[in-house]
């Protein structure tokens, strides 16, 4: 049963700027999502922020509750063993999720990153 559906569409040209700031990498980015962040270059690095950044958006959403009582750093999008973006929850946003399963996937055209995430539950 799929309890919750969120999209997110973010500018990689914003974000490229945000994560020129430290505060700003941290508050938001786990640190495996700034390790990979920081370890890609050139137009790539702003690619990845933007996609994380709009998958942890539209993860919220699908929550049903935005960032009301946890923070960003409460969703953590990393690739799997086969590249593709996995969820993994902490804190409050684990607890609200529950045992639900979150699916992800991220896409980049034209200056933009979009992410889609639903929330599913046996």
């Amino acid at each position: 049963m799929i309890l919750g559906i969120g999209l997110d569409l973010c500018d990689i040209g914003r974000i490229e700027k945000a994560i020129e700031k430290e505060r700003f990498l941290e508050r938001v980015y786990t640190p495996g999502e700034r390790e990979r962040i920081l370890a890609a270059g050139g137009a790539r690095r702003g690619q990845i922020a933007a996609g994380t950044f709009a998958a942890k958006e539209a993860v919220a959403k699908a929550l049903g509750t935005g960032f009301a009582g946890f923070g960003p750093d409460a969703v953590e999008i990393l690739p799997d063993d086969n590249g593709r973006p996995a969820c993994t929850l902490y804190g409050r946003a684990r607890a609200l999720a529950g045992d639900a399963r979150v699916h992800v996937t991220v896409t980049h055209e034209s200056g933009f990153a979009a992410a889609t995430a639903i929330v599913e539950s046996e």
